[in-house]
């Protein structure tokens, strides 16, 4: 069983340390680098030229002088390692709240694992998948094994709200809770429960709690502006519209198909254990199964609030299985059957060292790169210096910033709610090259394009006159207005 476990928890450490691949990590990076090497939050944009000096709510600041920190000084491995703990270190706490044997509770953690993985990134967003666990650990042990650790969810959430803008996913799980104990509560003269249940006293320590933990969100660089900051940006058109991770997820592809399996199977499980579902438990699978259908990111989420609720109904069904008597007793594990075991957990950990030692290479992360990103334009851009007010591609917003500001400011990149809905509408029809693309361009001064070498703007732009290809490789082009200097 010991084995079992120690193998669990390697296995999801190296499924979790990967190559940063996420674009936005790079801004992240510099404003974590700028951070520290003004000695001051930015709280106002300094990235962009068509934003520039307009307040940033700058939300993620430790997370990214954290990433940073990390990145100076141990490069990629610093990041993947960091992916590594963080991911395992929270289900870490969600096996804590699970029921039955070893075996049981792996097969669960690895399909939580595997539905979760679609967010693991080295991003700020990270933090919040630790918390979120972190804020459901604090209420199980209140529930369910009469420990009371509520007065650490006050300072958890200003640790929370200075590392990412997700501390609501935190609430919701409170809000799920309350919800749960409530109806619990009501339902139980009627039906008796299988599993503990809050007194009213109980409920009102939650709650008491909670609003404790709202009321203290101020303590951050944005004071008040954070306690409604998460609804000003779900409310942004464009997130749901273009964002991958903020659209209703397509179960197409295999890599999110596991969110269906731990629904599906939890489901089941529910209808056939025999147990009644606990209101909580309810509550907690069916609201952020709901959140993980309006939107991917909150996917991983609903893997860590369903897994203990799917180790509970799957315990009690296999306890009416009938059991088979065979006489024998536990017997304490022979020498040789240590050496075994240890053999196994070394040849195991061997393995995954192999396997995580590409991802963590930098020449594996910069020919990544290559590939992906425009390395070779910035390259070009940084040779030739020319006198020019950038447009480029959203997606290479982050990158571009790490690697040309101070110099060179982008046009855009993935602070949505920096831009907003009309801004970033008039950069979509521009990037499509639609009717009218050409007073956008004009409006923010733009004579330098760097686009992606098969999209339409720079199609559009090679039959425009005025427009010299400067640079192009199988990833972008670099379309410079004539008059350009060099």
């Amino acid at each position: 069983r010991r084995l079992a476990a120690a193998i669990l928890f390697v296995a999801i450490f190296t499924m979790a340390v990967r190559a940063p691949v996420d674009t936005d990590t790079w801004w992240h990076l510099k404003a974590g680098q700028v951070t520290l090497e003004q000695g001051r939050i930015l709280q106002t944009d300094l990235f962009s030229h068509t934003r520039y000096g307009s307040p940033w709510v700058n939300h993620s600041w430790l997370s990214q002088v954290v990433l940073y920190g990390l990145f100076s000084r141990f490069s990629y491995t610093g990041l993947g390692l960091w992916m590594g703990t963080v991911v395992t270190a929270a289900f870490a706490l969600v096996y804590l709240q699970m029921e039955g044997g070893v075996f049981t509770r792996a097969f669960i953690l690895v399909l939580a694992a595997a539905t979760s993985a679609v967010i693991w990134s080295a991003r700020p967003q990270l933090f919040s998948f630790l918390l979120t666990a972190l804020v459901a650990y604090v209420l199980y042990l209140f529930k369910w094994r009469g420990v009371n650790r509520l007065w650490l969810l006050p300072p958890l959430f200003v640790l929370w709200v200075n590392l990412h803008a997700g501390y609501a996913l935190g609430f919701m799980v409170v809000a799920a809770f309350l919800l749960g104990e409530v109806f619990n509560r009501l339902l139980e003269p009627a039906i008796p429960a299988d599993d503990p249940i809050l007194d009213w006293r109980g409920i009102g320590w939650v709650a008491g709690a909670a609003l404790l933990s709202a009321l203290v969100l101020v303590l951050n660089p944005n004071t008040t502006r954070m306690w409604t900051y998460y609804v000003e940006t779900v409310r942004i058109d464009v997130l749901q519209d273009v964002i991958q991770e903020w659209r209703s997820p397509d179960f197409h592809p295999i890599h999110t198909q596991p969110f269906i399996w731990l629904l599906l199977t939890t489901m089941a499980a529910i209808g056939l254990s025999g147990r009644r579902v606990d209101g909580t438990d309810l509550a907690l699978v069916t609201g952020f199964a709901y959140a993980g259908l309006l939107a991917g990111r909150n996917i991983a989420p609903f893997a860590l609030v369903t897994a203990p609720v799917l180790s509970r109904h799957a315990t009690a069904l296999f306890a009416r299985r009938p059991r088979v008597r065979s006489g024998q007793t536990h017997r304490t594990p022979t020498i040789l059957q240590g050496t075994i075991n240890w053999t196994l957990l070394m040849l195991i950990i061997a393995v995954a060292v192999m396997k995580m030692y590409q991802p963590l290479k930098p020449s594996f992360n910069e020919r990544l790169h290559r590939e992906t990103l425009p390395v070779g334009a910035a390259a070009w851009i940084e040779e030739h210096q020319p006198e020019a007010q950038m447009f480029n591609h959203y997606n290479w917003g982050g990158y571009l910033i790490w690697r040309l500001w101070p110099d060179y400011r982008v046009f855009v990149d993935g602070r949505t709610d920096l831009y907003g809905d009309a801004f970033l509408g008039a950069y979509l029809e521009a990037q499509m090259a639609r009717p009218g693309f050409e007073e956008t361009l004009a409006s923010y001064d733009v004579n330098l394009v760097l686009a992606p070498s098969d999209s339409s703007l720079s199609a559009q732009l090679a039959c425009e006159g005025g427009w010299t290809e400067a640079y192009r490789d199988d990833v972008a082009v670099i379309w410079i207005q004539e008059g350009v200097e060099e």
